[in-house]
């Protein structure tokens, strides 16, 4: 099958023979005559054909990479990407096995060699976030591929850029026949409530799934406090953990209800209090000396390179009230999931927190995404949750 091709400026096919699977405007020596979304194939400026992937015009990523070599293939037949996809299910059964879960990442877009696409399994639903035009033109085929595996219920959320939920809502649909939301899922043997059509992203952060275990381990007799807790997946961890007290905090009080609903469905809800409030104010007049571990887990603050330096302002302020007012001898489970963020910077903004608390601080534990959030060792980007677990003196 023919494909139109795209050729490279000279000198400009390194990144594609190490498998970066995103080629930039910059690096195209001749576009192709093809359609936003299309199927294009490389070339370098000799002629070699380095791979596949899907044209985007009117991006600075001209081309997102999903296939390195110089034989074409069907692309638009469904069995090349049901090979895929079963194989990302492979990984998944391999290493959930044993974890008494049915909550995961089934597709982590390049992690699993597919970008522009996000699917997360809750139970027997499939949620799916199509976030360039190439996965869209290919959609009926991925959908039959997930449905080949046994799933039964296919929901499309939205990835609109306005972030309004009734307009994500009115672009969200339904693949297959509907079911009943919100779905119960289980996740290390904890129940949760998932709501994927008005909930944040998917409808639950699984990408938290082993550092609410690390909390869970932590938390025998503790106060605790869950700030920018949404449906609450560290509270009911902490609960279970034998926390003493949790308290969710989150400015939307129908997140806060759930998680008090998801705290009931685990049967700790005698121990789990709930603040309504925007977490930057209450941060600010925290209670001091009265919670002995806080989770701070904050939405991306940069979601863009040119937001880092608000980021970076705001990361310091939250850190810095918690550390201030901790119980000596406190936890603080911090986190920044803005891909923009490095690590490096990360831990660079909580020294200053820690400078301008003075207290001393000491690194315990560093945290990272799950293995169902895999990182294609090509796509080191692919990598973008971070996380601290501190000791406060």
């Amino acid at each position: 099958m023919q494909y139109p091709i795209l050729v490279l400026k000279p000198k400009r096919e390194r990144s594609l023979y190490h498998r970066h699977p995103w080629l930039f405007s910059g690096a195209v020596h001749q576009s192709p005559n093809a359609e936003d979304g299309q199927i294009v194939e490389i070339r370098s400026y000799e002629q070699q054909v380095l791979g596949y992937g899907f044209f985007a015009p009117k991006n600075q990523i001209v081309c997102r990479m999903f296939h390195f070599s110089s034989s074409a293939e069907d692309f638009y037949h469904g069995d090349y990407w049901f090979a895929k996809i079963k194989n990302a299910f492979q990984l998944r059964k391999e290493v959930l096995k044993g974890s008494h879960t049915n909550a995961y990442r089934l597709l982590h877009a390049e992690g699993d060699f597919i970008p522009g696409i996000i699917a997360d399994v809750y139970n027997e639903v499939v949620v799916v976030q199509i976030m360039v035009r190439g996965i869209e033109l290919i959609a009926s085929q991925i959908f039959e591929a997930i449905s080949r595996l046994g799933f039964n219920y296919i929901f499309v959320k939205s990835k609109n850029s306005t972030g309004v939920l009734e307009d994500v809502r009115a672009s969200s649909y339904w693949a297959t026949k509907p079911c009943e939301v919100p779905v119960e899922i289980i996740e290390n043997g904890q129940k949760f409530l998932v709501d994927f059509i008005d909930g944040q992203k998917t409808g639950f952060f699984l990408d938290q799934r082993d550092n609410r275990m690390a909390l869970m381990n932590d938390a025998k007799g503790k106060i605790v406090l869950n700030a920018f807790s949404y449906t609450g997946g560290f509270s009911v961890y902490a609960l279970a953990g034998g926390a003493s007290e949790v308290y969710s905090l989150d400015i939307s009080e129908k997140a806060v209800e759930l998680s008090h609903t998801n705290a009931a469905l685990n049967g700790s809800e005698d121990r789990h209090y709930k603040i309504v409030k925007d977490c930057f104010e209450y941060l600010k007049d925290i209670p001091k000396d009265f919670f002995d571990i806080i989770v701070l887990d904050p939405p991306a603050f940069a979601k863009h390179s040119r937001a880092v330096a608000n980021a970076t302002r705001g990361y310091k302020q939250i850190n810095l009230k918690a550390i201030q007012n901790i119980k000596s001898g406190g936890l603080i489970y911090t986190f920044s999931c803005s891909q923009n963020i490095s690590q490096e910077l990360f831990q660079k903004i909580i020294f200053g927190a820690a400078a301008d608390a003075r207290r001393n601080v000491r690194i315990i534990k560093q945290l990272h995404q799950p293995c169902d959030h895999p990182i294609n060792i090509f796509h080191p980007e692919g990598e973008y949750l971070k996380g601290l677990v501190l000791w406060v003196e």
